[in-house]
């Protein structure tokens, strides 16, 4: 088996939080084919006891801890240096040291990057064949958050995403290829980026059906009268903030005053201030960390997806679909995922949209249960992870 180094910003486990599921999938994958030398951070005090798990599948690796001062100081230095912030927050004198002693030491030619901001690692081995996953156009997704902000953050975000778009185009233009989370979203990077146009690519994120599986048992976590709206993910990611507030504000309330058992659930860890908050509302659930989503997701009658900011795919929909609930989507939620509005998941765009398709669900004395059983269909065809990842292969064998 040939050496291969994986430079990843986050630890990639536990492999069912957000976005750890495609670099766990990503590692997976590529220790069946590589002898793995992995190189990654390690952001939250709880996952420490994760490393281990990964250590085991890797041939040598390093984790280096990320801690929130000290990358904030790094990326000031970064902005007053005119650099992308997240470019700075990355920066680690001892995973550089230690890249160039594994390249040297195991004679590595290939290198595989998960985000932007890792190919910093990279840049000095062009001799090695270079493929980098940047999963989504994150300088876009600043440029929304600036769209959303008053000054001075909608400042300091125009600002990195002009300066974290140089340097996605930069990475695109000097490794061997760049790949996206979706076509649409290679689609977009191809208008930003149009000198690169050769080497971007995509693979789609997967889903483990056998996991998210609609067939388990789950024990209800919800009360017995209880109707619900779920929504899962990572609560202190702003766009998952932005939606839940907005849901809360404009479209949960009217639903609530019409039907008094129904419940807005949030599922998800690390739930920001704002997020808490809306647990003092009446019918809104703020679980905080749970042990398995999955039985918030079985047992609820449909999922929501009203995010406002999105970029690339959003898990969150693929597993409820995966999971044969009806889940309803914002278009920005909708963006990368192939999926049928109407026959495989529904689309409503605004508050009255929302209200109205809730209801209208809500509403049927006889739950129809196509509406799943397309969704699950949908995700064993187009979103399985070995079929998707083959093509990580055909670029890094070039």
């Amino acid at each position: 088996m040939e050496n291969l180094l994986l430079l990843l910003h986050r630890i990639p486990y536990p492999p069912n939080k957000g976005d750890k599921i495609r670099s766990y999938h990503l590692l997976k994958h590529l220790a069946q084919h590589y002898k793995v030398h992995l190189a990654t951070f390690v952001d939250d005090p709880d996952d420490w006891q994760h490393v281990p798990t990964v250590k085991a599948m890797c041939t040598t690796s390093h984790f280096a801890k990320l801690g929130w001062l000290g990358g904030r100081l790094r990326s000031l230095v970064g902005l007053i240096a005119g650099r992308s912030l997240s470019y700075d927050f990355y920066r680690d004198a001892g995973m550089h040291a230690w890249v160039a002693r594994t390249m040297g030491e195991h004679k590595i030619d290939r290198v595989m990057v998960f985000s932007s901001p890792m190919a910093q690692y990279a840049e000095k081995y062009p001799q090695a064949r270079r493929v980098v996953d940047l999963c989504d156009v994150d300088s876009d997704k600043w440029r929304q958050y600036a769209g959303k902000k008053s000054w001075p953050m909608n400042w300091l975000y125009r600002h990195e995403a002009d300066a974290l778009l140089a340097y996605e185009r930069h990475v695109a233009k000097t490794c061997d290829a760049a790949l996206f989370v979706s076509s649409p979203e290679a689609d977009l990077f191809r208008t930003l980026a149009p000198e690169s146009d050769a080497k971007i690519g995509f693979f789609n994120n997967g889903v483990d059906t056998d996991y998210f599986s609609p067939e388990r048992q789950y024990e209800r976590p919800y009360g017995k009268d209880e109707r619900v709206l779920v929504f899962t993910g990572a609560m202190d990611y702003w766009p998952n903030i932005d939606a839940v507030q907005w849901f809360a504000a404009e479209v949960f309330p009217k639903l609530h005053a019409a039907m008094p058992k129904l419940r807005f659930c949030i599922v998800g860890a690390r739930p920001a201030a704002a997020v808490q908050a809306l647990a003092q509302q009446a019918g809104v659930i703020v679980t905080g960390t749970v042990p398995d989503v999955r039985p918030y997701i079985h047992h609820a009658d449909i999922a929501v997806a009203p995010l406002r900011i999105a970029r690339g795919i959003q898990n969150k929909v693929l597993e409820a679909m995966a999971m044969a609930r009806p889940v309803i989507v914002s278009p920005q939620a909708l963006e990368g995922i192939e999926a049928t509005p109407g026959s495989e998941l529904l689309l409503a765009d605004g508050a009255d949209a929302f209200i109205a398709t809730i209801t209208g669900l809500l509403g049927l004395e006889t739950p129809d249960a196509s509406l799943g059983a397309a969704a699950r269909a949908k995700v064993e065809h187009q979103y399985s992870w070995p079929s998707n990842l083959a093509r990580i292969e055909a670029r890094l064998e070039c």
